[in-house]
């Protein structure tokens, strides 16, 4: 069986972490590519969303991913930044749907202890 290709997506407003992982069958895993789709603040909330989606995209076209997985938004005691996060969450999952991927969404100790086998 052939590596699964993965599209992680840590997702944000401002800065949306991206990367790509090949994960062999021993579960271990090889970097493909990494990095960060920025929006610029001063946009409006429509245009930021575009620059995200439009970097996502790239991506997939690109590397050719198997499935996404989207970091899950957790509660925050800053509403803006949950609302920004959730947002752009949001536009990966559509893009997931749009382009038949499978997606999961797992929160930040889910992936860790995935990666290293403890959270």
């Amino acid at each position: 069986m052939a590596a699964l290709r993965v599209l992680g997506i840590d997702p944000g407003l401002t800065r949306c972490g991206i990367g790509v992982v090949d994960v062999a069958r021993d579960r271990s895993a090889t970097l493909v590519h990494v990095g960060v789709i920025r929006s610029d603040p001063g946009e409006r909330i429509e245009r930021r969303l575009v620059t995200i989606a439009a970097g996502i995209r790239a991506v997939i076209d690109e590397h050719g991913p198997s499935v996404m997985a989207v970091e899950r938004v957790f509660s925050q005691h800053n509403r803006q930044s949950v609302m920004g996060t959730a947002q752009a969450s949001g536009i990966a999952l559509l893009i997931a749907g749009e382009r038949g991927l499978p997606a999961t969404t797992h929160t930040p100790t889910e992936v860790k202890a995935a990666v290293t086998g403890y959270g």
